[in-house]
């Protein structure tokens, strides 16, 4: 643990609630808005650190009455749980304390594409879709599609949408990579189970502010819907496909009925690409990581797989016991075990960084 740098957190933390108190702060709104945000900052490790300081001072006050034999017993017994807490009280902070991901408090796109196994692919991609959207659900967050190609059977080829909701990236920056599924298929007579798989990308949606687009290098191209819609498809090119003529990359927008707000998040989604891109040239060891997102498709990349008959998922970057969760639960949209499971790995796996660098 950084007392060092707990120490520094404290100071600012107790200055910012200085300042705040000075007319000054008052009088500026700006600055007394900034002050504010970082006061909240601050105030989890602030907090926590005081905390671990008073479990300090109780274990000092407890020397003296070990000493005495009549209260030793119960001063011995007192101690052994305040080293409990502040064991606990020290891994809390050491989670505070690591690197914060400057993307998690945004929301996300996140495109899904079937992979192998055909129709059975499709109808996998469609049971993720549905399963992000009860999650987003169960935690108020909102959906909105922006591009999506079906099948006959009711399977999805390929869908982008948005998850807009409070700290959105950090649950679902977990999910992107290769997801396989094992079952028996609806389009299967004989009983056998089959093995599929679809992928899954997600990224942060970045404001101007975080990217700019340079519109000299798109070309911007109306279409008709091809989706549903009746004959507002045959009669108005209201669906965008944007090309960044530097890379190729290609997005297309056509849930919306306006052309205009197809354009908007058509170019919301080609920033996240193109930001995601320059994020991985600025972090060389991330990029392998972020570019697996996506994956080939094939049934042997996945991070995931769901196991229908067996009622189980199990997530492979997980180890142990605690690598599977049941099948129902999770395709349900209860996610947050799993995420929770995945986070606390992460956070294992950045503590024990942290200790190899000091």
């Amino acid at each position: 643990m950084n007392e060092q740098r707990l120490k520094q957190i404290k100071r600012q933390y107790d200055e910012l609630q200085q300042r705040l108190q000075e007319p000054g702060s008052w009088q500026d709104p700006a600055l007394f808005a900034r002050l504010q945000r970082e006061l909240q900052e601050l105030s989890p490790v602030a907090e926590a650190y005081a905390e671990w300081e008073n479990t300090e001072r109780e274990l000092l006050n407890l020397e003296e009455m070990l000493s005495d034999p009549e209260m030793k017993d119960i001063a011995w017994e007192e101690k052994q749980e305040l080293l409990k807490q502040r064991e606990r009280q020290a891994h809390t902070l050491q989670l505070l304390l690591l690197p914060k991901d400057p993307n998690d408090g945004k929301n996300v796109i996140m495109e899904i594409r079937a992979g192998v196994g055909g129709e059975e692919g499709a109808l996998f991609a469609s049971d993720l879709y549905r399963m992000y959207s009860l999650y987003a659900e169960a935690r108020h967050w909102k959906i909105e599609v922006v591009n999506v190609s079906e099948t006959e059977l009711g399977g999805i080829k390929e869908i982008s949408f948005v998850v807009e909701g409070d700290s959105a990236f950090s649950r679902l920056k977990y999910e992107g990579g290769g997801h396989r599924v094992q079952r028996v298929p609806v389009t299967e007579s004989g009983g056998r189970i089959h093995t599929s798989a679809a992928t899954v990308a997600v990224l942060p949606q970045v404001e101007e502010v975080d990217f700019k687009l340079d519109m000299n290098e798109l070309k911007i191209d109306t279409f008709r819907s091809s989706g549903a819609g009746g004959q507002h498809v045959n009669k108005t090119e209201s669906a965008i496909r944007v090309t960044h003529l530097p890379t190729g990359l290609v997005v297309e927008c056509q849930d919306e009925r306006s052309q205009y707000k197809n354009k908007d998040r058509a170019l919301q989604i080609m920033r996240a690409k193109l930001y995601e891109r320059e994020q991985e040239k600025q972090h060389a060891a991330l990029a392998a990581e972020r570019r697996s997102q996506v994956g080939t498709g094939d049934r042997s990349d996945r991070i995931r797989t769901y196991n229908f008959p067996q009622n189980r998922v199990t997530d492979h970057r997980l180890s142990g016991e605690g690598r599977s969760f049941n099948l129902e639960s999770v395709i349900n949209g209860g996610l947050d075990p799993l995420i929770d499971a995945l986070t606390a790995a992460d956070q294992a796996e950045k503590l024990a960084e942290g200790e190899m660098a000091e």
